[in-house]
């Protein structure tokens, strides 16, 4: 008798979840892991950018104090995206990723039950430029949603990205 085995996108949606749980953001827990020939080959989660201090070391979320909507404003926000870490962990490598798939993982922060975590338009414009081919998203309903960049790309083309009907926030 064979145990039955996860898919692919079950077991590295598993790894973003992992991920996101160095986050340091008060609001949203979020792993991004890149995936290029069967291989992990970046990750990153949201946190503040390298020897500067995170929300948790303030105590506080400066969005929260300044009393900024979810999804609105994220210059403002001390963290970087989990799926810029993983571009620039990659960069950092000097590792193309071209081809590659990303996973991400969300989740409200403390929480395990995943959300939506599709990934904003500054996030949707570093994915189109680094040259991926799919992003792979948990869901608020416990499944998964997998979008091709370059579906991204053509409807920006025909329309523009406010039109875009999956955003985070």
């Amino acid at each position: 008798m064979n145990p039955k085995r996860i898919s692919k996108n079950q077991y590295y949606l598993g790894i973003a979840e992992e991920v996101a749980r160095r986050s340091t953001c008060w609001r949203r827990s979020i792993g991004a892991i890149i995936i290029r020939d069967d291989q992990i080959i970046s990750a990153g989660y949201v946190g503040a950018p390298r020897k500067t201090k995170s929300s948790y070391e303030h105590g506080f979320c400066l969005r929260d104090k300044l009393n900024i909507p979810h999804g609105q404003r994220y210059e403002l926000c001390r963290s970087v995206h989990a799926e810029q870490n993983a571009i620039i962990n990659a960069a950092r490598a000097g590792v193309s990723l071209l081809g590659g798939d990303m996973y991400i993982f969300g989740s409200l922060s403390g929480k395990s039950e995943p959300i939506n975590a599709f990934p904003c338009f500054i996030c949707k414009k570093m994915i189109i430029n680094a040259g991926l081919d799919r992003v792979i998203c948990s869901t608020a309903d416990g499944k998964m949603k997998v979008f091709r960049v370059s579906n991204w790309v053509k409807d920006w083309q025909e329309k523009d990205i406010i039109d875009d009907s999956h955003q985070y926030g």
